[in-house]
């Protein structure tokens, strides 16, 4: 597969990596407008930059991802958006993809062990929901150089657990100086080092505390995740699809692209 990459930072160029060493696949575009990789072959995304590619794999910025999206739904080039921060208009580009058929596969986080924790952690809300003394909460480490905080795939987690425990009402991000109300789920951010990303929900009772961890290794399985999700939407209709889509469609013995 011929795959253009829409931002050339950290994890684009892993990703570059990835499939040059792989040799399934084949880079053949580059787009950012602000590194100064010789591997840049242009610096905005239009008609021209995507040409020859089969689709693209976009971590690029929050500020110019829904303009890119538009130009991908408009040539007709299946993407994969690794790009977080603007998710309040997912309508918009619901019905951006519906208008032009096309296909787009959105995630904060590729890595299929994450894939995982988040349907563990739909379950453990289930659980928790049953039991009132249990009390839950979301902790996420990063590297020093990370700017978003809480992290998109922590909110992603708060929000599963959310969606399970019918006495909790919100997500509250860091603690504040009233601590953290019971009906609110705790997400909270600590940066440090060179940490690829670690996820922490806590649930606790007067009794115990039980935790279930999610430690990235490397940067490594995003992107290895980010590149099988390429191949997975090649062989779907048009839409807006989610990890929770492909991971379920390889459990159901569907492609395992």
């Amino acid at each position: 597969m011929n795959i253009i990459l829409a931002g050339y930072g950290k994890m684009g160029s892993l990703i570059h990596t990835l499939i040059n060493e792989e040799k399934r696949d084949k880079v053949v575009g580059v787009i950012d407008p602000h590194s100064d990789s010789d591997a840049v072959t242009a610096e905005t995304v239009c008609r021209e930059s995507l040409s020859g590619g089969d689709a693209v794999i976009d971590f690029s910025s929050p500020s110019t991802v829904l303009d890119n999206i538009k130009v991908y739904a408009e040539a007709g080039i299946p993407a994969v958006i690794g790009t977080t921060g603007w998710y309040d208009h997912m309508d918009e580009v619901k019905e951006l993809a519906e208008r032009n058929g096309a296909r787009l596969i959105c995630s904060a986080n590729f890595s299929i062990g994450v894939a995982i924790f988040l349907s563990l952690a739909e379950q453990s809300a289930k659980l928790i929901n049953e039991f009132d003394s249990y009390d839950v909460s979301v902790h996420e480490i990063h590297h020093r150089m990370k700017a978003d905080a809480p992290s998109g795939t922590a909110l992603m987690i708060a929000e599963r657990l959310l969606s399970g425990i019918e006495r909790k009402t919100g997500i509250q991000r860091g603690i504040g100086d009233g601590g953290i109300r019971p009906e609110l789920i705790g997400v909270t951010s600590e940066r440090v080092g060179s940490v690829p990303g670690i996820h922490t929900i806590t649930i606790d009772s007067s009794e115990d505390t039980i935790t279930l961890t999610h430690s990235a290794r490397s940067r490594r399985g995003f992107a290895a995740g980010a590149v099988r999700a390429c191949h997975w939407l090649m062989e779907q209709e048009s839409g807006v699809y989610t990890m929770d889509d492909m991971v379920g469609t390889i459990l159901r013995g569907g492609s395992n692209a």
